[in-house]
């Protein structure tokens, strides 16, 4: 279960909310809102070697490699073609 305190909490007692993230994520809220969650160091490691994963579609192989071939693109989503070829997110 994950604990939520607010941001005036955790400065008075910040020691007791670093323990408490080594057990589970520790979220913190400034003024009423979610705003960082306080984890522990292997949690965030295990997170961000999830963060990128990228395969090249060449060093696929068999199945794998057949099935990517024959799929087909969402017409919903042809925006994202166009940020690939401008390298540029709507956003920005």
């Amino acid at each position: 279960m994950t604990s939520t305190v607010t941001a005036a909490a955790v400065s008075k007692n910040f020691g007791a909310y670093q323990d408490a993230a080594v057990r589970e994520p520790v979220i913190i809220t400034k003024n009423g809102r979610p705003r960082i969650v306080l984890l522990a160091y292997e949690d965030y490691l295990r997170l961000s070697r999830r963060d990128r994963r990228v395969e090249a579609t060449a060093d696929l192989r068999g199945a794998d490699r057949a099935a990517v071939e024959k799929s087909e693109m969402d017409p919903g989503l042809d925006h994202l073609n166009a940020e690939l070829l401008t390298n540029k997110h709507p956003a920005d």
